[in-house]
């Protein structure tokens, strides 16, 4: 299994988006080596020059998505469900045998703030259909605005659901979301997944409801 040594290379696919690329930037804070993927290599080349510039240092490298997904050790996918399958089956060769932490939300716009789960149970349950037992599918990071996540000044206030069906591949989750200063709880297995895609749709809500850009979860009662 893929250590979590900081040699250890990130792919974040679809991470020219807020989420994905606050993530990156914070793994790459942290001392990991970051690849962007998107579907166009222009693109993730910018965001990983802006990146580099705000690091102050060359951590972030841009590429096509299966190239990215092909060189990173560890997968993370940031990109709306309505690109989940499609980006999925362009990258399916490329993640065999690797952790791969699905940040997928099925969203459903307009109705954003109503939770509209897929028949399937949740994206994440689709991703581990579509790539295979092969593939170590954890589901994380639903929850976590990315309003701060570029924003040095702030910690991030939320802890992170885990779920997914290998234990070691949740182990290894949990310590990447230590290493970027949030707390990681394990939440089970992959079918759990549904619940953390649910309650976005209900943290969007109370967004809009108190006029705030960050509202998130905690849980109580561990140490």
């Amino acid at each position: 299994m893929t250590s979590t040594r900081l040699t250890t290379t990130i792919a974040v696919i679809g991470g020219t988006g807020k989420e994905g690329s606050g993530l990156a930037y914070r793994w790459a804070r942290a001392g990991y080596d970051i690849i962007i993927g998107s579907r166009r290599k222009e693109k993730a080349e910018a965001t990983a020059a802006e990146l580099n510039s705000m690091l102050d240092k060359e951590r972030v490298t841009g590429m096509e998505n299966s190239d990215a997904a092909g060189a990173g050790d560890v997968i993370v996918l940031t990109v709306p469900f309505s690109a989940h399958r499609n980006t999925l089956e362009t990258i399916h060769d490329e993640v065999q045998g690797k952790i791969f932490i699905d940040v997928t939300v099925p969203l459903r716009p307009p109705n954003v703030n109503v939770v509209q789960l897929p028949e399937e149970g949740s994206a994440a349950q689709i991703t581990q259909e579509l790539l295979g037992k092969d593939v170590l599918v954890v589901s994380a990071f639903q929850n976590v605005s990315a309003t701060h996540l570029k924003d040095d000044e702030h910690e991030v206030d939320c802890d992170v659901l885990v779920t997914g069906d290998d234990e070691g591949a949740k182990k290894l989750t949990l310590k990447l979301i230590e290493a970027i200063g949030m707390r990681g709880i394990d939440a089970g297995p992959l079918a759990n997944a549904a619940i953390a895609e649910g309650l976005t749709s209900v943290l969007i809500h109370i967004n809009k409801q108190y006029r705030i850009k960050n509202s998130g979860i905690r849980i109580t009662g561990i140490d």
